[in-house]
């Protein structure tokens, strides 16, 4: 059997919520980098973003859509601010061992954004 490391991938593409799935980039990054144990940054580049580590099941995104819905409704002005700023911190920190990210079983690295990106743009600081 052949595998293929898909770079990212669109887990979610809702009306004001676009989700991508950076996991295997930010794999490839610290395994580039070389550090063995320590704790990876990642930090979305973009102003109206964040990352979070989180299962990628289709439910929790429509759950996600329709909470946002309700907390700052679409014709809000500044609603991806808004967004953002409830949703906590822009960076999530990971923990590494051995240069492999400790992440769970089902467990991703999402980027949240809600300007449409067309690809990802996020940072890795890498402290090990």
């Amino acid at each position: 059997m052949t595998s293929v490391e898909i770079p990212y991938s669109i887990a979610s593409a809702l009306p004001s919520l676009t989700v991508l799935d950076i996991t295997n980039e930010v794999r490839r990054e610290l395994r580039a980098s070389g550090c063995g144990d320590g704790i990876a940054y990642v930090s979305p580049l973009d102003e109206i973003g964040l990352v979070r580590v989180q299962e990628r099941e289709s439910g929790f995104f429509c759950d996600l859509e329709e909470l946002l819905m309700r907390l700052v409704p679409e014709d809000e002005r500044e609603r991806e601010r808004l967004l953002c700023m409830l949703l906590g911190p822009r960076t999530e920190q990971i923990p590494f061992a051995a240069g492999e990210l400790c992440l769970g079983s089902w467990q991703r690295i999402l980027l949240f954004g809600f300007d449409r990106p067309s690809e990802p743009r996020w940072d890795l600081t890498v402290l090990g």
